[in-house]
């Protein structure tokens, strides 16, 4: 991520007008998202339909791809974030709303090329630390995933284990190998 200003307000960097790939504010600093590459674009769009699948036709919950997120003093865009379905922002039509300022239940980073993991992981320890009960760190060049919990320590998935989504969806599991599989292209 690239730092693009310091010394913004909150309220200045939401004036901004918004860039590809996304700006992001966190302690009055601008940074610059890293732009996707094709591994982290297919593993993304492979959970959104999971969950849309999933969950959307039930009323369970809703999946969003690169949506910006702003709560607890920072503004991200976090590569999916996941809304139960009662939990969505709405406009006053009932439609989904353009603003989100509220914590998703679950929020999910990819790691790209020349990201830092580090990094990744504390936005991921400060997303349950600030209201979401649920964040997954996924990571396509050793295929695993990282599960944080509030009050829990991380636990790092492979092959065969399974997200159990219980706690925020339940009744929906993923196996880590499922969401790998979607990068085959035979």
């Amino acid at each position: 991520m690239a730092v693009v200003q310091r010394g913004l307000t909150l309220e200045q960097f939401l004036a901004l007008p918004e860039e590809k790939p996304a700006l992001e504010y966190e302690d009055g600093m601008v940074t610059q998202k890293v732009a996707p590459k094709g591994r982290h674009s297919a593993l993304q769009a492979a959970l959104v339909r999971y969950f849309d699948n999933a969950a959307l036709a039930r009323k369970l919950a809703r999946a969003f791809p690169e949506l910006r997120v702003t709560f607890g003093g920072v503004s991200r865009v976090p590569d999916v974030s996941v809304y139960r379905w009662e939990r969505v922002p709405r406009d006053a039509a009932g439609r989904v709303a353009d603003v989100f300022t509220v914590p998703p239940d679950l929020v999910i980073e990819i790691v790209s090329p020349q990201q830092s993991v580090n990094e990744l992981v504390r936005r991921c320890l400060w997303y349950v630390d600030h209201g979401v009960p649920l964040a997954l760190l996924v990571d396509p060049e050793d295929e695993s995933v990282i599960r944080f919990q509030p009050n829990e320590e991380p636990r790092a998935l492979r092959g065969a284990d399974e997200f159990d989504f219980a706690d925020v969806l339940p009744g929906l599991q993923l196996a880590v190998r499922e969401l790998f599989a979607s990068l085959q292209m035979e």
